[in-house]
């Protein structure tokens, strides 16, 4: 089998593909410096922007480098690979082990010119490594299975009588606390917080719940936005792995009568790693932990995936596009508006503007974007922060959030002067927003003038699209619900049912709620004359923006989700 010479340099790859006609010189100069950007291959950004077919490049490759082909969908990967390659480097180097011969592993990859990878790999393993080519998408889909498979099952884990051996004598735990950060990898403790850790990632979870109680510990799950039991580990794992979390995160062991505050990351692969921001309580029988999941994908969903409906993208998108004013996004904790936000820097992340942002804390890394945390402990506050911004010849400023009057007025003074500002306040509906600014006590004339959109969101949990099924609702629970009776004709809701593929809840991810509301000349000369929210909202229904409930209702009548739901999330 023919080998890699050490000596080719990588720009070759790129240059191959020019030869042979299947990129362009500004195609493939566009991907690397992508594939820079998002720490990746070429290869693997060529086929994710779908700019050249996996066979084709598998096939040119090959012609290049006089490496042998192969079908990966025609090989069982279900054998150990561990016994072959260690499972970090298989997430970390993409590469999927074959066979050995002697000496030599027959490595399965789709870019040949990966030599950091494959000596990496030879030096874990000790031995000669030789590529065979595979399409890229089979490799990312191996990959991920693989990954997958070697996580295990948490509840599997517990009731392996070899993890629970080594816990007659849960005291001991305390003593063995510096032996634990550098513990095998069969070490009880570092096994579970290791297939927690997978398994949430796994089951798309939004936070982890780790609760101690008297005579019982439990972990829990957010998923869609519900909390759900996962298991009950043994008691004595409890301080096992409060120390192990609190490790990873580098906090104080030692000390429990304080919260502690930490971030940890879990890399999967080349192109995806998982952020954890943990944090710890002191309770009556221990330490609460929860862990929020960050997830970079997420900032990066694109606008159409957010649910927008048609005109609300529309309307969106011409507010953020504006060479000033404030665009203000509102609900409550856990709706959905980091995202959108983060959404929206994605689509301004541009090289002709500067982005700056402050947040409490920075939860998704975005490159090309000044990114600030915020720290009142230390006097680096949403204020401080924004002061000093506006001395930084910024374009678009994003607050994490208004929280008090120097806030405000600091971020309405730079909406006015020819910045784009983004922001966050807590409030139930968009025209309630307008008023808060009111009683923080921005002026009303500031408020007119600044204000050029306040975008109000929910999360709905969508119904799984394997289960749902039309179910009868009474007319006038539906006429209840705020339906007008003209709609109701022709269509039946669906309802949740339940199945394997949506863990027996009937829902399966979200989608987002929105009431989308333009600042009008009619708005701004309510704002002027002191009217109240009732006022506000008024004049919103008169220009036909749909409040929450009716996004809700809409998305009932096209099948998304449930009547159920939308009760559950919104209110009239």
């Amino acid at each position: 089998m023919a080998s890699v010479n050490p000596q080719t340099p990588v720009n070759s790859l790129g240059q191959a593909l020019i030869h042979q006609g299947l990129c362009s010189e500004e195609v493939i100069a566009a991907a690397l410096t992508d594939a820079r950007q998002q720490s990746t291959t070429l290869v693997a950004m060529l086929v994710k922007k779908g700019l050249v077919a996996p066979s084709n490049l598998m096939q040119a490759l090959s012609a290049r480098y006089g490496l042998p082909m192969l079908d990966l969908d025609a090989v069982n990967i279900d054998s150990d690979p561990g016994k072959l390659l260690d499972s970090k480097l298989i997430q970390r180097y993409r590469a999927i082990p074959l066979s050995r011969y002697g000496k030599q592993l027959f490595l399965a990859v789709s870019d040949p010119t990966d030599f950091s990878s494959f000596d990496d790999i030879k030096f874990n393993t000790g031995l000669q490594v030789t590529p065979v080519l595979v399409e890229e998408d089979k490799l990312a889909r191996a990959v991920e299975t693989l990954f997958n498979r070697m996580g295990g099952n948490i509840a599997e884990l517990i009731g392996d009588s070899s993890f629970n051996a080594n816990l007659e004598n849960p005291e001991e735990t305390e003593v063995e606390l510096e032996k634990l950060s550098a513990s095998t990898e069969d070490a009880p403790v570092v096994r579970f917080v290791q297939h927690l850790l997978l398994d949430s990632i796994q089951r798309g979870a939004s936070d982890i719940h780790l609760e101690p109680y008297e005579k019982s510990f439990r972990v829990r799950y957010r998923i869609d936005g519900m909390l759900q039991e996962i298991i009950q580990p043994p008691t004595g794992l409890r301080d096992g792995i409060t120390s192990r979390l609190k490790i990873l995160a580098r906090l104080d062991i030692s000390e429990r009568r304080v919260p502690q505050d930490g971030r940890l990351r879990v890399r999967l692969n080349r192109e995806r790693a998982i952020d954890f921001r943990i944090s710890f309580l002191p309770t009556l029988y221990g330490e609460k932990i929860v862990l929020r999941l960050l997830d970079p994908a997420s900032a990066k969903v694109g606008i159409d995936k957010l649910g927008f409906f048609p005109e609300q993208e529309a309307a969106f998108l011409e507010a953020i596009h504006r060479p000033y004013g404030m665009v203000l996004v509102t609900g409550p904790t856990g709706s959905g508006k980091t995202v959108t936000l983060y959404t929206a820097l994605n689509i301004l992340n541009t090289a002709s503007v500067n982005i700056s942002t402050a947040e409490d804390p920075v939860e998704i890394n975005l490159h090309g974007v000044n990114q600030v945390n915020v720290n009142d402990k230390i006097g680096m506050g949403f204020s401080t922060a924004l002061r000093a911004f506006l001395r930084q010849d910024p374009d678009i400023i994003m607050v994490g959030e208004i929280r008090d009057i120097d806030t405000a007025e600091i971020a309405v003074k730079a909406a006015q002067t020819g910045h784009l500002v983004l922001s966050t306040l807590h409030t139930n509906d968009a025209p309630q927003t307008l008023t808060r600014l009111e009683n923080m006590g921005v002026p009303l004339f500031n408020i007119a003038s600044a204000v050029h959109m306040v975008l109000a969101q929910r999360l709905a949990r969508r119904l799984c699209e394997h289960c749902k099924k039309p179910t009868s609702v009474p007319e006038p629970a539906m006429l209840q619900a705020g339906f007008r009776r003209e709609e109701l004709k022709g269509w039946r809701p669906l309802t949740a049912t339940g199945c394997e593929k949506c863990s027996n809840t009937g829902y399966k991810g979200r989608v987002g709620l929105y009431q989308v509301m333009p600042v009008s000349e009619a708005m701004r000369n309510l704002i002027l004359e002191g009217k109240t929210a009732t006022d506000l909202a008024h004049q919103a229904a008169a220009e036909n923006i749909n409040t929450l409930r009716q996004s809700g209702l809409r998305r009932v009548m096209d099948g998304t989700t449930s009547l159920e739901e939308i009760t559950r999330v919104t209110n009239l």
